[in-house]
């Protein structure tokens, strides 16, 4: 069975990024047949390309392709990175300086409701400075790997737009 819109994906596969500045690639993520991702052709949260690279392969298919920043996840916009006043992370009155350090992502929910996750790059006395952008922005993603299964995905899986069992989430 082919990798086509609709069907569930197994899959091992390696990521590698590499930002506008650095020479090499650098292994971020590592997915091995042990614990295999698995996910539902057209609603994989992945970018556009990564789906098209594994259109039509089938099972024991190996892969081995880049995505472009332009392909991915964008370039990094200036104006996702915001200022915020210390008192929003206020509980009970303090502010938890567990949660509030440098380097901490925290999902926050804007004005229309939705929630986004910013990492926290700075804190003073008076504001925390959030950087809103994706990690993956402006860098270019390699990935490598084998397709393990293709499968239909049952009316459950597509009506959640997740996989259930192997590679993928499990309801408790």
């Amino acid at each position: 069975m082919k990798i086509t819109k609709n069907k569930v994906v197994i899959l091992a596969y390696e990521l590698a990024i590499k930002g506008p500045e650095e020479e090499d690639f650098l292994l971020v993520e590592s997915v091995g047949k042990e614990e295999p991702m698995g996910y539902i052709q057209g609603m994989s949260g992945y970018p556009e390309r990564f789906e098209q690279q594994l259109e039509g392969l089938e099972p024991g298919a190996t892969f081995d392709f880049t995505i472009s920043p332009e392909e991915g996840y964008g370039k990094r916009d200036p104006e996702a990175v915001v200022d915020l006043p210390l008192d929003v992370f206020k509980v009970d009155g303090k502010v938890d300086s567990e949660m509030v350090q440098v380097g901490n992502v925290l999902p926050m929910t804007n004005d229309e409701g939705y929630q986004l996750n910013g990492r926290i790059i700075s804190v003073t006395d008076q504001s925390v400075w959030m950087d809103f952008n994706h990690p993956l922005a402006e860098m270019q993603l390699h990935f490598t790997g084998e397709v393990l299964s293709v499968r239909e995905a049952t009316p459950t899986e597509l009506s959640h737009g997740h996989v259930h069992g192997e590679g993928g989430v499990h309801h408790h």
